[in-house]
Formats: structure tokens, C-alpha cells, sequence
């Protein structure tokens, strides 16, 4: 028997199970989909938004970083974080209060940044652990005519990127590497590369909230684990269309081009969170683009959706080839 290798499972697999999920209540209206963020639930006046994402590459920040993943899955759907649950599995014989109270400072900090509320969860010493792990539960809302469902993406929509590609693998990169890289690039290399985690940023709140402002938003997403690869694939398997992605078009840091490149990684694979793909009519793109801009935020055209037939392609150097397919995360060569 295959056993599976370590992050996200086998989409196909995972797919074929969740399609057995029947939905037996009406009020859901978005259920359990490969290539959609969170669950959507009709709650009255408004849509009720719920996601769940633990963090498992790191214990840096662990707390911080589950609130704004979490966050982001209830953005993309267009909606608002309000309320968060969170259960944390402590590691036995190396759990004190320091790390507990560090833990808890984080997600009060994070959620409070983001006008979220920690409204409970649940907390213990986990025996089988040797560093902790962190899952988050958020809710949000969002007005019904703003819901954005990836399923609604058609051939011809053009796909905007925002910020760049490998963001937060390069901050993770810097972190556990951090003696390594500072003896050969110094300590300001290393220091700017882990404050990636702010500038630019793993929150795409921001970015997902004034695009779906800007315009009428067919599809939303931010590429995790796997990259802007998997996070493109499992655009493409929702909308039930192809892809063809210009990688001249696609922004990659100095610096993330510098380590991947010390590392023999490909950038297109490793973790992302701080980009968020966004997916819109021709006619909107320009709308889009302007707010984000004038906001701040970097952005650009990388692509476009095609029919199912044609596949999944990225132009590169004049050459259609087939987009790289990543089953594990780049970063797990390293982390």
C-alpha cells in the first residue's frame, strides 16, 4: 500500500470523498469542495462564512500566523472575519507557561488587529507531539450579493495576482535557516526575508475585501501549500476550466529568487500565503486593478482562464509547457 507524503492530501482522492458528502440541509449553500475556501451558510439577511486551517510547517508565531490563514479563507468568500475558535495541542515534556502565554498573546494580538474575536476553543498537553500545533475555527459574514464562490470563474476571466509568489515559505525559509543564511547574505538579508511575514505580508484581508469592492469578483483565492501551482489547480478543478499563466508576468522577490535558488527549489511550490489570486470579467479588470494599486497593494495580470480541453499551460520564455504539479510542498525539502 502507498502511504501519502506529508501535507495536503491527494486532491483527487480527497475530491472523490467529499463528493460522497451529500447535502442534506439547504441553508448550505457552499459545502465541502476542493478549490473553495470555506463553508457558506444562509443565515437570514446575510451568509454565515466558516473555514478551519491549522499551522503545522512552524511553532514561530503559531498563534499569530493561525489567525490570519484562517482570516483569509473567510476573505476570499468575499466575507468579513468576526469570531474564532481555537484549539492548540501542546507538545508533553516541553510545554511551560512561557510557551502557552506566548501562544495566547498571538492570537489576542492577531485577532485584535483584525477586529476578530477569540470566542473560544479548547486547549492540552497532547501526548505523540515534539512541537505544538495550532487549529483555528472562524466565522465571518458577508452581505449575500458580495459572495465570491470559485465556482463561478468562466473561460476568459483574467487572473490578477497581488504581491508576489513564495512569500510566506521564503519568511519560514529565513526562520529555521536563519544562522546559515546570515554567515553567507548577513544579518539585514535574513532579518528582511523574515519580516516577510508583515511587508509584504501573509493577510490578504486587505487585498480581498477592496477588490470585491472594486467590482463584480468571479473567483477568489489564496495559494498555500504547494504554491501558486496547486493553488492555480485547484482553481481550474472548481471552475471546471484550464489555465494558461505568463510567467514573466509572475512577481518574484529578489530575494525569494536568491534562496530558492540556493535551495533548488521551484518558486511556483512553495508555500504562499501573503498572494491572492483573483479572477474577473475582462471588462473589470482594469476597476481591480486601480483600487488595489491606490490602496498600495502590487498587482498584475499573469493569466487567464481557457477551456477544460486546452489543460493547464504556463507560457515561459515563448514555450507553452504544462503547469508544474507540486504533491508536496516545496519547503518540506528544507523544513
Amino acid at each position: 500500500m502507498n502511504t501519502f507524503r506529508v501535507g495536503k492530501l491527494n486532491a483527487n482522492l480527497l475530491g472523490e470523498l467529499l463528493g460522497d458528502i451529500k447535502n442534506k440541509d439547504p441553508r448550505v449553500i457552499v459545502g465541502p469542495k476542493v478549490g473553495e475556501d470555506a463553508a457558506v451558510i444562509d443565515f437570514g439577511d446575510k451568509y454565515l462564512i466558516a473555514t478551519t486551517d491549522p499551522v503545522t510547517f512552524t511553532s514561530y508565531k503559531i498563534g499569530w500566523y493561525m489567525v490570519n490563514v484562517n482570516a483569509n479563507d473567510i476573505a476570499t468568500m468575499g466575507g468579513m472575519p468576526k469570531w474564532l475558535l481555537a484549539s492548540i495541542f501542546l507538545p508533553e515534556n516541553k510545554t511551560d507557561s512561557k510557551l502557552v502565554e506566548g501562544i495566547f498573546h498571538d492570537i489576542d494580538k492577531a485577532a485584535e488587529e483584525l477586529g476578530i474575536v477569540l470566542c473560544g476553543g479548547h486547549t492540552e498537553i497532547t501526548q505523540g507531539l515534539d512541537r505544538p500545533i495550532v487549529s483555528g475555527h472562524m466565522l465571518g459574514e458577508v452581505d449575500k450579493r458580495k459572495l465570491v464562490e470559485n465556482s463561478n470563474a468562466k473561460v476568459e476571466d483574467d487572473i490578477i495576482l497581488t504581491k508576489g509568489i513564495a512569500i510566506e515559505g521564503m519568511a519560514l525559509l529565513a526562520r529555521e535557516k536563519e544562522q546559515e543564511l546570515s554567515g553567507k547574505y548577513g544579518n539585514l538579508f535574513v532579518k528582511k526575508v523574515q519580516n516577510f511575514l508583515h511587508d509584504p505580508g501573509i493577510s490578504v484581508v486587505k487585498d480581498a475585501l477592496i477588490a470585491n469592492q472594486a467590482a463584480d469578483i468571479h473567483a477568489m483565492h489564496d495559494p498555500t501549500e504547494g504554491g501558486l501551482a496547486t493553488g492555480l489547480f485547484e482553481l481550474a478543478r472548481v471552475s471546471d476550466t484550464g489555465v494558461i499563466i505568463y510567467e514573466e508576468k509572475i512577481k518574484c522577490l529578489e530575494e525569494t529568487s536568491i534562496l530558492c535558488s540556493e535551495y533548488e527549489l521551484d518558486p511556483m511550490g512553495v508555500i504562499a500565503s501573503g498572494a491572492l489570486l483573483i479572477v474577473v470579467d475582462p471588462d473589470d479588470r482594469e476597476a481591480v486593478i486601480s483600487r488595489l494599486v491606490q490602496d498600495g497593494i502590487e498587482c498584475s495580470v499573469i493569466g487567464k482562464l481557457t477551456d477544460k480541453e486546452d489543460g493547464l499551460k504556463m507560457i515561459i520564455d515563448g514555450e507553452s509547457r504544462d503547469l508544474p504539479l507540486f504533491e508536496v510542498d516545496e519547503i518540506t525539502k528544507i523544513v
